[in-house]
């Protein structure tokens, strides 16, 4: 498990006027996300992955700040005078918190981010903390009253336990760090002292009894030690000092030297993932600031920099999943942030997915892709596949497809529904491949759907009441139609006449009386295999025409009619009745018999009255004996409308006599 410590020297480069070699990286990249922090200082960071949260201390304002994974803070625990040193419990339940000014160790409450509990340590100035052995280990002590203690939990009782050390063994309170792959073992090392100094102890016994011992380990004349880490396996110890210019190595056993982390100026902090992943950290201006390295390589796999703001000594944190990475940085007027770094070591993937730009329903289509990265892909990677359409709208895994040695892959899909389809590709990722996805949609036409109206072009009587039967075809699961009505004028709108499901005939009926000219709809709006089909019929309405003669002195039969007879001394007068519609007028036509044949005489246009009525006088002085027929009909158009079919009045006959 992680420790972290809080190193007191400060001018790395009045210290170490020597320039190492800076190690080539992938190139430097900027985080994932960002965000301000209320700090004066830092001395120390824990993550709790349990709750997302990273606590973060604050000497200065003797305070520790919470934050979420996204940097937003959810807390603050104040009086806490000079806090350095954190320390997650096993359980993430708790972060303790190193309270020098205080001579305590504070409790902290991780669901809550409050204080829980306040363990009193006498005199001892605690700076740094580890928990191993059942036990919490504190470094404690000023300028030549360096020491470790300890605060046991286990029983009804806290217990706290000084002057655990060698006598004279540390001139200030030692840092420490301790793993789960090390039980029982606690690693010391003297902050800001040159050269580095490191001790390892065995505590499994209650009792610290120090197994190595190493001023200078492995001889590299470097100092200023201002961080330090042990591997998850418990095997080596890693140093972030402000020379040389990178992370040193050095195994547990007896601190030999066990390789490094090439960096560059000025080494200043360290952490390790629960993977073994190494993140070391520099305080450089103008040279990247986060390297990431895979267990026991030199180079970096990746750096990250921050521009002309610093990384803080300490300032590096894995999430305990190892899928993030915290680095806290300091920038001008005091002004400090965190930068998340999502799956940070893994190496950059692209992918793409191809659709055709259309295709037909229930025919197989082909997908085509790539998946790309500068690391060589394991064989037998794959990228999963999703449906995203009208039947799936929340989208339908459909499978795998396995990615070829050149990274490309196809996959073949046969879609149920038309319309807009989705296809996402998904690249889950694996320990040096970050994931990726991608999407491509196509058009898939939907199967034409049937769809019949009868009476079309038919004409009816005025007021006629006519039954209109849609048929529907075969459709996936809406069997629902529409019929509507629209007549003609503008004054009369389209109306739904009638919804429902068709019947086991594929057939609904609907009943509509018709006193206009009208365009006649069948609706389906379609489903997710069947297009939405409409059906437009136009049937034809008459007028209602009645007319009358008036004046005759007789009415007989005669040459199969019924006559009118007229003295020529009268003047008949036809009457005309006609359904009104605004502007609406009647055609008056005259026709005469002779040669054998009817002929027209007169022809003239009459408008009707608000209550669709008129009357015409015949005047002047008729021939007596010819025969003479007289009629009202409505024309389409030429009678100042189009809302009615042409309707001809009935003839009426007569003659005059003397």
């Amino acid at each position: 498990m992680r420790r972290r410590t809080l190193p007191a020297a400060t001018a790395l480069a009045v210290l170490f006027s020597s320039v190492a070699l800076v190690a080539a990286g992938t190139g430097s990249a900027a985080a994932d996300s960002s965000a301000s922090l209320p700090l004066k200082s830092t001395g120390d960071m824990v993550v709790d992955g349990v709750h997302q949260r990273v606590f973060i201390s604050d000497p200065t304002a003797g305070q520790v700040v919470v934050t979420d994974y996204a940097g937003t803070v959810v807390g603050t625990v104040g009086s806490l005078p000079g806090v350095l040193g954190l320390e997650l419990s096993p359980d993430s339940g708790t972060v303790y918190a190193a309270v020098g000014d205080a001579d305590a160790i504070v409790a902290i409450d991780t669901a809550t981010a409050t204080e829980a509990h306040r363990y009193s340590t006498g005199t001892a100035d605690p700076q740094y903390l580890a928990e191993t052995g059942g036990k919490i280990w504190f470094g404690y002590g000023g300028a030549a009253q360096g020491n470790i203690g300890s605060l046991d939990l286990t029983g009804s009782d806290p217990v706290v336990a000084l002057g655990q050390a060698p006598t004279n063994a540390w001139y200030s309170a030692p840092m420490l760090d301790a793993s789960a792959g090390a039980p029982g073992t606690l690693v010391a090392g003297a902050p800001g002292q040159s050269p580095v100094v490191l001790a390892v102890y065995d505590v499994s016994s209650g009792t610290p009894s120090q197994t190595a011992y190493a001023f200078d380990p492995g001889a590299t004349g470097g100092g200023n030690l201002t961080d330090l880490a042990v591997t998850p396996d418990g095997q080596d110890v890693v140093t972030a000092s402000g020379a040389p210019y990178y992370q040193a190595v050095y195994k547990l056993t007896d601190l030999s030297k066990d390789g490094k982390y090439v960096t560059n100026p000025y080494p200043n902090a360290v952490d390790i993932a629960p993977n073994g992943d190494v993140a070391a950290g520099t305080s450089s201006t103008d040279e990247p600031d986060v390297h990431l390295f895979k267990p026991g390589t030199s180079i970096p796999l990746k750096d990250f920099t921050f521009g002309t703001d610093q990384l803080t000594a300490r300032g590096l944190a894995w999430a305990p999943d190892s899928s993030k990475l915290f680095a806290v940085s300091r920038g001008g007027s005091d002004a400090y942030a965190l930068h998340v770094y999502d799956d940070p070591t893994k190496v950059a993937t692209t992918l793409t997915v191809d659709a055709p730009a259309t295709a037909p329903r229930a025919k197989a289509l082909t997908l085509t892709g790539k998946l790309a990265s500068s690391a060589a892909f394991p064989a037998g990677t794959q990228v999963s596949v999703t449906r995203t359409d009208d039947e799936s709208p929340a989208g339908k895994a459909l499978g795998t497809a396995t990615v070829a040695a050149d990274g490309s892959y196809t996959f073949t899909d046969t879609p149920p529904a038309g319309g807009k389809v989705t296809y996402t590709a998904t690249y889950a990722g694996d320990a040096d491949h970050a994931g990726a996805t991608a999407a491509d949609s196509v058009t898939v036409a939907k199967t034409a759907s049937t769809l019949t109206l009868n009476h079309n072009l038919k004409v009816y009587g005025y007021n006629s009441s006519v039954t209109f039967t849609a048929h529907l075809g075969t459709t996936y699961k809406n069997r629902t139609v529409e019929i509507w009505a629209d007549p003609y004028g503008s004054d009369k709108p389209n109306a739904l006449v009638k919804k429902g499901t068709v019947d086991s005939h594929g057939n609904l009926t609907a009943a509509l009386r018709l006193t206009r000219d009208t365009k006649v709809s069948a609706k389906f709006t379609g489903d997710t295999r069947y297009a939405a089909k409409t059906t437009t019929n136009t049937v034809y309405t008459k007028v209602a025409v009645s007319t009358s003669l008036s004046g005759a002195y007789k009415t007989a039969t005669a040459w199969n009619q019924r006559y009118y007879y007229f003295r020529q001394s009268k003047d008949p007068v036809h009457n005309t009745t006609m359904t009104m519609y605004r502007g609406r007028k009647y055609q008056l036509q005259v026709q005469r018999f002779y040669d054998g044949a009817w002929h027209t005489t007169h022809t003239e246009y009459f408008a009707l009255d608000t209550y669709g009525k008129d009357s015409v006088t015949l005047d002047g002085t008729p021939p007596v004996g010819p025969r003479f027929r007289i009629r009202s009909s409505y024309i389409d158009t030429t009678s100042g409308d189009n809302v009615n079919t042409t309707t001809y009045g009935a003839w009426k006959y007569f003659v005059f006599t003397k």
